[in-house]
Parts: C-alpha cells; structure tokens; sequence
C-alpha cells in the first residue's frame, strides 16, 4: 500500500513538471518554444513591416545570415503584429525563411517595438540585449557585428 503511494505521488509530481515546461512563445514558422528553451543562445530580433521598403530589401541579408550561423536563432517580428493567419501569405510573398515569432518580443526580453523599422536586436546567451540597430544591415554587416559581439564575450 505504502509503495503504491509513492508511486502515485512520484507520477503526481512529473505531470506538475512536464506542465509547468510550457512552450510559452509562439511561433510561425518554427517550433514554438519557451523562455527556458532559448536562454543560453546568442539572439537576433529583427522587426520588419511589408510596407517598408528597407525591410523587403534586407529580408534576403537575414536569411542568408542566418543560413551561415548555426550558433545562434534569428527571428523576425511583424511591426504591425500580425497574427499567424495573416502573416503567413506575407511571410510567403517575402520569402522569409527565419522563424517569425508571434509572441511579442516584449513580453520575452522586454524590448518595446521599436518607433520605426527596419530594427535588429542582437540577445547574448543570458538574455540581455547587448546591441540595437535601427538602420538595415546586410548580411556581411550582421556577421562582423555578431563576431565580435561573440568576441567580447
């Protein structure tokens, strides 16, 4: 009896456990995942908008960007907060390869959106924003900035 007990504590306690890792951001285009899951990795943000010209232009320099760093996720984020249903024809239409976050990168790391766009902020692996940008980057720009962000530790 005693022994049964325990049992169904110790399985009591591993639910409370596995449902407490809840992937709490969600994301188009990638899989959701949680605060918890993405602590410990460099981070690039880059807000956009389909009406933004700089933006469209510097879509491309993202993607390749993050095609040639596998030591760190990039993710867009829409200016204009669409949710999934309409940001998956844009995202489409632009070719946007990277994960595009639905959750708001304010309610992660508290970064506030931004008054105009296109803007990139660079996250180190304890979840402190270490760079903002607020101009668009190209590709070779973006790895030199991240090189010797990764270099100054």
């Amino acid at each position: 009896m005693f022994l049964m007990k325990q049992r169904i504590i110790q399985l009591f306690c591993l639910l409370i456990i596995i449902s407490c890792q809840n992937n709490d951001i969600d994301i188009y285009n990638g899989s959701d995942s949680s605060i918890d899951k993405l602590n410990g990795n460099w981070i690039v943000i880059n807000y956009w908008a389909d009406w933004c010209a700089p933006c469209i232009k510097e879509i491309p320099e993202l993607n390749e960007f993050a095609s040639e760093n596998d030591d760190l996720l990039v993710y867009t984020f829409n200016f204009d907060q669409l949710d999934e249903e309409d940001l998956a024809p844009i995202a489409e239409k632009f070719n946007i390869q990277v994960p595009s976050l639905i959750t708001h990168p304010r309610d992660i790391w508290g970064i506030q959106t931004p008054p105009a766009v296109p803007a990139t902020f660079f996250i180190n692996p304890k979840g402190k924003i270490v760079l903002s940008l607020f101009r668009p980057q190209t590709k070779d720009a973006l790895n030199k900035i991240f090189s010797e962000l990764k270099q100054a530790g």
